[in-house]
């Protein structure tokens, strides 16, 4: 077991090694959060208290959303997809660990680095230009483990896309299937507290949901007392499940591949 904590630490290392790139790619998430700012603030004026929110709620989410596109992944992919197609990872499959757990491993690694670099600009400017909210320190603490759970499902769901390759050998289009729904149903694109009826039921249920919308409400107080407990046990049940899912196709492709001769 003690094998994971080294691989997370040196994927902190490795990814946190060019801090300008991810300067240059925090300045950019800062830029489109003012840009997605302005047009939140424009329909909160035309709506007051859409989804429950106040326009400073729906701000704060919009910069939540821009600091948590590179910890989360919001826009997908992972190196493993590659290292599948062009047999590489079969020296992954010879590693003496589990396939699932050093990708975990590597990726929480990555979700660190890219949250100290990525995730502090967004915030800090978001709030020095529009009215923002700033959690307590209990606050503070449930929206780090909200986030932790969201990477968890966010790896959970990008693990079992990947694996996809093993049969499709090309996963490009399964890439683009899942950009779409991690954009529409993770809140990336628009609060989905303002979807309406079933389809925000819907919506708030699916595990997309606790990627960002969980621990953006977490973040905002929408959730205390029991409420609170119940989204992280949201959050874990998908996390899980999805880890779950992923070990025992992690099995299949691994026969799939002997089978082929690999």
């Amino acid at each position: 077991m003690g094998v994971y904590p080294w691989v997370a630490w040196f994927a902190f290392r490795r990814y946190t090694a060019y801090p300008l790139g991810s300067g240059a790619e925090a300045l950019t998430n800062t830029v489109f959060g003012f840009i997605r700012a302005s047009v939140l603030i424009a329909l909160w004026r035309a709506r007051p208290g859409l989804g429950g929110y106040d326009t400073a709620d729906a701000v704060t989410f919009c910069f939540l959303t821009q600091a948590l596109i590179g910890p989360v992944q919001v826009f997908g992919g992972m190196e493993l997809t590659e290292r599948i197609r062009n047999g590489d990872v079969a020296i992954d499959l010879y590693r003496p660990t589990a396939l699932q757990g050093w990708w975990l491993a590597d990726d929480l690694g990555r979700a660190a680095g890219s949250l100290l670099l990525r995730g502090v600009l967004p915030l800090v400017a978001g709030a020095l230009v529009f009215p923002f909210h700033w959690p307590g320190p209990a606050g503070a603490a449930a929206f780090t483990v909200a986030v932790t759970l969201g990477v968890l499902v966010s790896f959970g769901l990008r693990y079992l896309v990947t694996l996809c390759s093993f049969w499709l050998h090309d996963g490009r289009g399964m890439d683009a299937v899942a950009l779409v729904l991690s954009l529409f149903f993770s809140g990336m694109t628009v609060p989905l507290v303002v979807f309406p009826g079933l389809l925000g039921t819907v919506a708030r249920g699916l595990p997309w949901a606790a990627q960002i919308q969980v621990p953006a409400d977490v973040y905002l107080g929408k959730h205390t007392g029991t409420g609170l407990l119940g989204a992280l046990a949201f959050q874990a049940v998908w996390a899980m499940a999805l880890l779950a899912a992923g070990h025992v196709l992690t099995g299949m492709a691994r026969r799939k591949l002997v089978i082929h001769g690999g």
